[in-house]
């Protein structure tokens, strides 16, 4: 699994992540976990809290997104979007 993060500020991208897991061994919820922790520590944010709005748009989409109410400090962004691809 990829995941590619960024970080928006009036529709223009702050900063890019990425972050893969390709255990095997793995389930897809500790491959998912570990590369939203993976980019949040790179780009020196808290992990966001996740809500079933959440796991519904990475479903349906295959991204999602986060926006300030969903971290429990003050953020400078407007939101962190996160788009997984699927490589196993």
């Amino acid at each position: 699994m990829l995941i590619y993060g960024k970080l928006i500020k009036k529709n223009m991208i702050l900063t890019e992540e990425k972050a893969e897991y390709t255990d095997s061994d793995m389930t897809f919820q500790q491959k998912l976990t570990n590369c939203l922790i993976d980019i949040c520590k790179k780009m020196d944010i808290q992990v966001p809290i996740w809500m079933n709005k959440n796991t519904k748009e990475l479903a349906k989409f295959n991204k999602t997104f986060f926006t300030d109410e969903q971290f429990m400090e003050k953020v400078y962004f407007d939101r962190f979007e996160i788009e997984m691809k699927r490589k196993d």
